[in-house]
């Protein structure tokens, strides 16, 4: 992904970030996912590339696939990602509601978490799980 992964830090440290904290890098993460995958599938024009993304990462997308990947989590991601959904303090756009912004939100910490411990190849296990079952 980029080179500060070299820099992972230790879960201990990574679990004192806040849950937003965590899902402001876990956005940009997943977010990059995406776009590598739709870039792959097929060169198509930009604004093409832009609806579909837009379609895998809004909320309520990042929300319905909440129940499958917290069934293939370890106890410690488990746990990362109820933080996540159970984290105070957002602001519900007006195009989500609040049980779905929470999935989503605790879906970004996870992998805001993943990124910052250094867990590429977990990250990568946990997006093929999201795209084998919905794409």
């Amino acid at each position: 992904m980029i080179s500060s992964i070299d820099k992972s830090m230790s879960e201990r440290d990574a679990g004192q970030y806040s849950p937003l904290a965590l899902a402001f890098l876990g956005d940009s993460v997943y977010d990059t996912l995406v776009r590598d995958f739709l870039l792959r599938q097929a060169n198509m024009p930009v604004a093409k590339l832009h609806s579909a993304k837009i379609k895998l990462v809004c909320a309520e997308f990042q929300s319905s696939v909440y129940d499958i990947v917290a069934e293939n989590l370890t106890e410690k991601e488990f746990s990362v990602l109820k933080r996540g959904r159970n984290s105070t303090g957002n602001t519900i756009p007006k195009h989500a509601n609040a049980v779905d912004y929470r999935r989503a939100t605790a879906i970004e910490c996870l992998f805001g978490y993943l990124f910052l411990t250094g867990q590429n190849n977990r990250i990568l296990q946990i997006f093929d799980i999201i795209v084998k079952t919905f794409c």
